[in-house]
């Protein structure tokens, strides 16, 4: 039996998966990875805290919760934002 295809989003942000090596996400068309290696503040964070954040302005992601601003160029061009912030959930 097969499933029915998943009709188009219409959200413009949504997380699509959380494995145990980090987070996929469709953001504005686009499918993002956020390895927990590369995004350690996600890591120690529950599901309801990965799932709860907003899309502002189509510029960047915000998570309340865990007080996590990205900016989406920072997801489509990983290699011009090289620091890393530190964990604070270890």
């Amino acid at each position: 039996m097969k499933s029915p295809r998943r009709g188009k989003s219409t959200s413009k942000a949504e997380i699509l998966n959380i494995s145990k090596f980090g987070i996929w996400m469709l953001v504005l068309g686009k499918e993002y990875f956020l390895s927990f290696d590369e995004f350690p503040w996600f890591q120690g964070a529950s599901i309801e805290q990965i799932y709860t954040f907003e899309l502002v302005h189509d510029r960047h992601l915000y998570w309340e919760a865990l007080d996590i601003d990205l900016a989406i160029s920072s997801l489509e061009e990983p290699h011009k934002f090289p620091l890393k912030a530190k964990s604070h959930h270890g």
